[in-house]
């Protein structure tokens, strides 16, 4: 087990479910509606040593980030869950058709609905992030799980049976037993979410050990200066 106490963090219905892992390999879980404030819950039960999260970090100011262009071309039967994230000035705009068409303008394409509505959540970590109290990581869920197993992403959706069932095993096999009672956070986030994020904090694990992978391997860096790059 490693020595680095970690926390994964998933974007979901009521803000965001952090799964923690100690170096035991003792589980907990949170919910809030403020990225800070999760942080903080989770701070209140042990440092932190590296935070993953699954939201873009690091903004294009035009074209398109090559770490979504790469981790959608290895995504493989999930794909569809990798989305392009927007350029920094469309994630300003308050309708979808707005923040669209800026994007078409400086990366000559439209956003998705789905990347659209999680320009507030973007923009939340983006004002964050300057704050943390530990490194932060993008990390990608869905390539999480594929590298979990063996390199080969999953064929069924995290959304059904087989898909999430699946996607316990591989946690449990790499040592986070996520128990039945998570507390507040149980009752709240959905079975998907908290999957997502113990596969972020597994992720975070890993960059802590040193053997993480980014995409891209060379730093691809924006006006915002971050190192732009989703781990697995």
């Amino acid at each position: 087990m490693s020595g680095h106490r970690v926390l994964g963090v998933d974007a979901c219905s009521d803000g965001w479910i952090a799964v923690a892992l100690s170096p035991a390999g003792e589980v907990r879980a949170y919910l809030h509606r403020e990225i800070d404030e999760i942080v903080a819950q989770a701070l209140a039960d042990g440092t932190l040593d590296v935070i993953g999260i699954d939201i873009p970090i690091g903004l294009a100011d035009t074209g398109r980030r090559q770490a979504d262009v790469q981790a959608h071309a290895i995504a493989g039967p999930r794909r569809a869950s990798v989305f392009m994230t927007p350029v920094r000035t469309a994630l300003a705009f308050g309708t979808h058709a707005e923040a669209s068409a800026e994007n078409r303008r400086l990366a000559g394409r439209g956003i998705s609905r789905q990347a659209f509505n999680l320009a507030e959540k973007t923009l939340q970590v983006d004002r964050w992030r300057g704050r943390a109290p530990c490194p932060v990581l993008e990390v990608h869920p869905e390539l999480s799980f594929a590298a979990l197993a063996g390199g080969t992403p999953l064929a069924a959706s995290k959304s059904t049976w087989a898909g999430a069932v699946r996607r316990r095993e591989l946690l449990a096999q790499a040592g986070i037993v996520l128990p039945g009672d998570l507390g507040h956070a149980g009752f709240r986030a959905g079975m998907d979410d908290v999957l997502d994020a113990a596969a972020v904090c597994w992720t975070a694990r890993r960059f802590g050990c040193g053997r993480a992978r980014r995409l891209p391997a060379d730093p691809e860096i924006f006006s915002d200066e971050v190192d732009c790059a989703i781990w697995t």
